[in-house]
């Protein structure tokens, strides 16, 4: 077909722009950028057509000679959402409306063709994960349309300045909470058979390149969202055998586990919850050869308080703890006792906390909470408040504080709902710099089920956990034909983390207060968790005056590439 001039349209755009089908461009032409070495670079390149009848393929060529290689495309998709956000949220989200949302990352058709829909804008992400050889200075990447007979449609470029100074390894903590449960049931897996071990390495490794360094590791079935009373798939690392009273335990594939790990980047080991979540009143379902047959020995008819638990804990604890000094895991490891306990949960949280702190005295013992109460009654040693709660552990100073958000963090602080802009989700970078957070965790990475694990869903169709959770907050990544299909949340995610190194490598160079006068420069008031600058545009241009200072402390240098 041939397209008269002026029917294609097609511009370059930041990526921290979300282009809906349905109405005009929100965000402006982006048509350059800076970045480290060592860094992923992205951004977005939105194309319509006008007046055609019936959507049609063009082809997709991305030039640039120096890149070759380096550079990935996929197309932007849409994702269902009937729960956007809920009906009191701040005025700081792009629509509230049910419908389409940009969202998942695909690839493009084997001929590197996209399908262009009449009359509505559509986008490609382009990715330049640049590596310690690429030539400094400045880079075109040029992007062309072309019909199926070959004629040119339309094209754009842009430019990368590329500074010759490597960006520093990520310090922080972050760890997204894996769920091997969803791939064994939403791939059809037996599991850890062979296919589903293939399945866990290739998600872990998805995570561990987007800046997640702790995988959470199922010691026993995560007590994680799952009805009273009822029970998620089986997925226990640990064997557990009792013989005429006295336990023992095998951890051949913990230690496969911790050698996936190993293989992919991930340095923290966060053991899963060793009490139910919203109180440490039971047990997690906890699996027990005896007698030549396997049952569910602990779990919701477990009181956590009674004495036959205890001394499992008694005989368990003191096992795993020999098995990480045998393997030099002594730095890598975390502890779980109950995941977000409120104030009623004060008691038998209490007690929890004190069966597990006497066998991991050094190891750290991390919770999601925010009463500072707990922290405060000596019950958790890293508490992990939300990102809403977080001003009373700083009035305190509390040390190597960590953070969190999840559905409840809706109004006023950072987040990653589909319904936000992505400046909401890249800010949380400049947060965690300035407060000097040792870790962040998030709940969902791959939460494919409805809420409290009542059935698995598929989450192409269903993306708030039917209806309980604004979609993009159970789950960062989609289930692919063989492993996980990406989402521009992940994306933002990971350029906030960035955005984090880069800081930190300005600090190296200039101090912590030249480095904050810099990144507070110009705003009204002092950046906080709920304090900051909304719009994508302060985002950009900060991150290109951090990185121009970042150029000029160290021209005079030559290259520095660690």
């Amino acid at each position: 077909m041939t397209l008269e001039d002026g029917l294609f349209e097609i511009q370059c755009l930041s990526s921290l722009a979300k282009v809906f089908p349905d109405e005009e461009l929100r965000e402006p032409r982006c048509g350059e950028g800076t970045a480290l070495l060592g860094e992923v670079y992205s951004f977005q390149v939105a194309y319509r057509s006008l007046k055609q009848s019936r959507p049609f393929p063009m082809e997709v060529r991305v030039i640039s000679p120096e890149l070759s290689g380096l550079i990935a495309l996929r197309r932007v998709g849409l994702a269902p959402s009937e729960l956007p956000g809920y009906a009191d949220a701040d005025e700081h989200v792009l629509r509230m409306s049910p419908g389409l949302y940009p969202d998942p990352l695909y690839p493009l058709e084997p001929d590197n063709s996209v399908q262009v829909f009449p009359n509505q804008w559509r986008s490609l992400w382009i990715e330049i994960a640049l590596d310690t050889k690429v030539k400094p200075g400045m880079h075109a990447i040029d992007i062309q349309f072309l019909t199926q007979e070959g004629e040119a449609a339309g094209s754009e470029s842009f430019r990368l300045h590329v500074i010759p100074v490597l960006l520093p390894e990520q310090e922080l903590i972050h760890t997204e909470w894996f769920y091997a449960d969803c791939l064994a049931t939403q791939y059809e897996t037996e599991v850890f058979s062979e296919p589903h071990w293939q399945l866990i390495e290739s998600y872990a490794a998805t995570a561990s390149r987007h800046g997640v360094n702790m995988l959470l590791t199922p010691l026993f079935t995560p007590p994680l969202d799952t009805k009273i009373g009822g029970e998620r798939p089986t997925v226990q690392l640990v064997d557990v055998s009792r013989l005429n009273g006295i336990y023992s335990f095998g951890f051949d594939r913990l230690k496969r586990w911790i050698e996936m790990c190993d293989r992919n980047g991930i340095r923290y080991i966060e053991f899963s919850h060793l009490f139910t979540q919203w109180g440490a009143k039971h047990a997690p379902k906890i699996i027990v050869l005896e007698d030549g047959n396997e049952t569910p020995l602990f779990g919701w008819h477990t009181d956590a308080t009674g004495e036959e638990y205890g001394q499992f804990l008694d005989a368990f604890l003191p096992a795993l703890i020999a098995f990480i000094h045998s393997h030099g895991l002594e730095k890598r490891c975390f502890f779980h006792v109950s995941d977000e306990p409120t104030e009623e949960h004060l008691e038998s949280y209490r007690s929890a906390s004190e069966k597990v702190r006497k066998h991991t005295k050094g190891f750290p013992v991390i919770d999601a909470l925010s009463n500072f109460e707990f922290y405060e009654k000596g019950m958790v040693s890293h508490p992990i408040p939300s990102n809403d709660h977080i001003e009373a552990f700083l009035d305190a100073g509390v040390s190597e504080l960590w953070t969190y958000y999840c559905c409840v963090q809706y109004k006023e602080v950072a987040n990653r709902f589909f319904h936000m802009p992505s400046a909401r989700n890249r800010i949380l970078g400049t947060q965690l710099y300035k407060f000097n957070m040792k870790g962040f965790l998030h709940w969902g990475y791959n939460f494919w089920n409805s809420q409290y694990s009542l059935r698995a869903i598929n989450p192409y169709e269903i993306t708030d956990a039917d209806g309980a959770f604004p979609s993009g907050d159970a789950f960062l990544v989609y289930p692919g034909a063989s492993g996980p299909v990406e989402s521009i949340r992940l994306k933002v995610m990971f350029e906030a983390l960035q955005d984090l190194r880069a800081l930190k490598l300005l600090e190296e160079l200039t101090g912590k207060e030249e480095t904050l006068r810099m990144l507070e420069e110009g705003l009204d008031g002092a950046l906080t968790f709920k304090t900051y600058p909304r719009q994508a545009q302060w985002l950009l241009a900060k991150r290109e005056q951090i990185n121009k200072a970042i150029y000029e402390k160290t021209i005079d240098r030559g290259p520095v590439v660690g």
